[in-house]
């Protein structure tokens, strides 16, 4: 049997201020904003998904997990960026390891919360599963 071809495109983010939640997490991975598309602020990630920002109405923004593999030369910096901002990040996805970075896997990895208490985390080596 032939499984489809399918990938994913582009996922929105919601958030409560869609240019400052752009900007932010484009500084901290080192992309650029793009222009508005329609009611979205765009980050392009480098496999060809788009982020598209989205400023939801007023209300809870319900926190999301955001994943994003990058390359191992480009984990440093971008912790940089966050210790720059004065973001802590952490170890672990629950938040109990702050200013610490995890070996999973044989690569490095961190999490951080976005503006709107979205779950960011950067990793250099992809999840193995059994």
């Amino acid at each position: 049997m032939t499984l489809p071809q399918v990938q994913l495109n582009h996922t929105v983010i919601h958030s409560s201020d869609r240019s400052a939640s752009a900007r932010f997490l484009a500084g901290i991975l080192g992309l650029e904003v793009g222009a508005p598309f329609g009611p979205f602020l765009p980050v392009d990630l480098a496999n060809g998904v788009t982020l598209d920002f989205y400023q939801a109405p007023e209300g809870p923004i319900q926190g999301q997990h955001y994943a994003f593999l990058v390359r191992d030369e480009d984990f440093d910096p971008m912790i940089d960026r966050l210790e720059a901002a004065g973001v802590t990040y952490f170890a672990d996805p629950g938040h109990t390891r702050p200013h610490e970075v995890n070996s999973l896997f044989g690569g490095r990895g961190a999490y951080f919360d976005d503006p709107d208490g979205h779950n960011m985390e950067i990793m250099t080596v992809p999840y193995q599963r059994p």
